[in-house]
């Protein structure tokens, strides 16, 4: 298994389409607030390095237990959206108005994705304040 700092270290891909400002406390409280959750450490660690853009190609894969309409073991990553407001930008912020756009179920939080297939915190199990699943 590959160790989280280095995930963290090569995360990202050259290129600034989809980067929201440098993540600040205040802009990381207003979007636990406004997403009625706690974001992952984790999570929060990366967007620290980069909030959001392009993910390099060796990270731009996410596996499935069954075969997509992309692949037969994962979708696509090749973005993570930041917390922001850049215009003309999709973040992370934007989660409630895709999820109703979307049908999509609740309380999730949209990572990446374009509307035929979003990867996502699932927060349907473990509660708003717990550790979600990646779905």
């Amino acid at each position: 298994m590959t160790d989280f700092d280095e995930v963290r270290a090569s995360l990202w891909n050259e290129g600034n389409y989809g980067v929201q400002p440098p993540l600040t406390d205040a802009a990381l409280l207003d979007a636990e607030v406004r997403l009625g959750v706690s974001l992952p450490a984790s999570l929060l660690s990366v967007l620290r390095v980069q909030n959001g853009g392009p993910v390099a190609a060796r990270w731009n894969a996410f596996p499935t237990p069954l075969p997509t309409s992309w692949s037969a073991d994962h979708v696509p990553f090749d973005a993570l959206m930041g917390i922001g407001r850049r215009e003309r930008m999709t973040s992370i912020l934007d989660t409630p108005e895709l999820v109703e756009e979307w049908g999509l179920p609740s309380p999730i939080v949209l990572l990446s994705g374009d509307g035929h297939c979003w990867i996502a915190l699932d927060y349907r199990v473990c509660g708003p304040r717990g550790e979600p699943s990646l779905t």
